[in-house]
């Protein structure tokens, strides 16, 4: 067995860890403040070859594997969720399913210029009635002549309405018989007549990312823009999703790693008593389990990894990895905020900004429980 990381690995460790540190980390509470998404750092972020890092480069990608771009958002996340959140979003969710589902034309008219950070892709999925229950979708599209006519509405879709936003993909409900549902996937062009994209404000968390509504008003899109076939849109979505579910886990484990950085530092370099908290058992025993959860989160998330570049199923290992990064971010960082004490709680400390956006990993991209439904089907329970 070998755990060891490639050159290539640690080179791309190091270059997103540089880019985070420094161009990102000095803006990162500034944009977090005001709620602004950053059009610079995502075309910086794109300039880095972040964007289609898996993609090969015949559609304009950097031809990378899969644990590669996972580290990225590691890195990422180790400094700013919000940034980490608009590669991750993108590259999964965005860019995934046109690779894996799309006609070779779809291919080279949409990934060339997803793959350079001056535009971004949304997967529209969740609906206000639809949440962990993505088959109680209620978008419906019928066909008429060449065209497929939509309504309805998503909610709470990353990258949906920023600027650079270039469409969607987007499930919805192509017939309905015996109360059992039909459901397709479209890929769906920003100016599409009767297509709404409104901006979400006032988040607990990722701030600085774009979350969005999208409304489908009698909206009419192309019968060619169909993703896959007609009825194939919940093994698209389920199939996306667990390729998901491990770009957030990466961002579990970023932000446990950054959380628990600040934890060291601050308690190496606060003194009480006439000695510096760290060398108080109490808190050195905090620090040991922090960095062995964080070990053990890792460990489990590049397994998963190996296992999708081999080629070989790794849906269990995603659920379970995404389950255990999620919540071991939320464990680190609540202990990264005990051991900072009342200066825990305060902005001017980024361990407060990690504190409130490690609370949507154990929702997004399937709650905590829906993990633990898909781990205990695959145990067969």
């Amino acid at each position: 067995m070998d755990f060891s990381l490639s050159h290539d690995h640690e080179m791309t460790r190091q270059m997103v860890r540089d880019f985070a540190e420094k161009i990102v980390k000095p803006i990162a509470p500034e944009l977090d403040e005001k709620e602004t998404f950053s059009e610079d750092l995502t075309r910086k972020m794109g300039e880095l070859g972040l964007f289609g890092i898996y993609i090969p480069e015949k559609y304009g990608g950097a031809g990378m594997d899969y644990l590669a771009y996972i580290i990225a958002v590691e890195e990422l996340a180790r400094v700013d969720a919000s940034q980490a959140a608009t590669l991750a979003a993108h590259n999964s969710l965005g860019i995934g399913p046109i690779y894996n589902f799309g006609t070779e034309e779809q291919k080279e008219k949409y990934l060339p210029k997803l793959c350079t950070g001056e535009h971004l892709w949304a997967f529209g999925l969740t609906e206000p009635n639809a949440g962990s229950d993505s088959y109680g979708t209620l978008t419906t599209a019928k066909l008429d002549g060449n065209e497929w006519i939509i309504k309805g509405s998503k909610i709470f879709i990353t990258n949906g309405s920023c600027s650079l936003n270039m469409g969607a993909t987007v499930q919805y409900v192509t017939k309905e018989e015996n109360g059992r549902k039909e459901l397709t996937s479209i890929l769906v062009d920003r100016n599409t007549e009767g297509f709404t994209q409104l901006t979400m404000h006032n988040k607990l968390m990722w701030r600085a990312s774009d979350t969005s509504q999208l409304f489908f008003d009698d909206c009419r899109v192309p019968k060619e823009n169909i993703l896959g076939q007609i009825g194939e849109g919940g093994k698209i979505s389920l199939s996306t999703l667990d390729s998901g579910r491990l770009s957030i886990a990466a961002m579990g484990l970023g932000c446990a790693q950054g959380a628990y950085e600040m934890a060291l530092n601050y308690s190496q370099e606060r003194k009480q008593f006439g000695k510096s908290i760290s060398k108080f058992q109490a808190i050195a025993f905090k620090l040991a389990d922090m960095a062995t959860k964080i070990e053990l989160a890792r460990t489990l998330l590049y397994k998963a990894c190996w296992l999708k570049d081999n080629h070989k199923p790794f849906a269990k290992e995603a659920a379970m990895s995404k389950l255990y990064c999620s919540e071991i971010a939320k464990e680190v960082a609540d202990e990264a905020v005990q051991i900072h004490g009342g200066y825990g709680l305060m902005k001017e400390y980024p361990v407060e900004r990690f504190y409130r956006d490690q609370r949507l990993l154990q929702i997004g991209e399937g709650t905590s429980e829906v993990q633990r439904m898909v781990i205990a089907k695959y145990l067969g329970v």
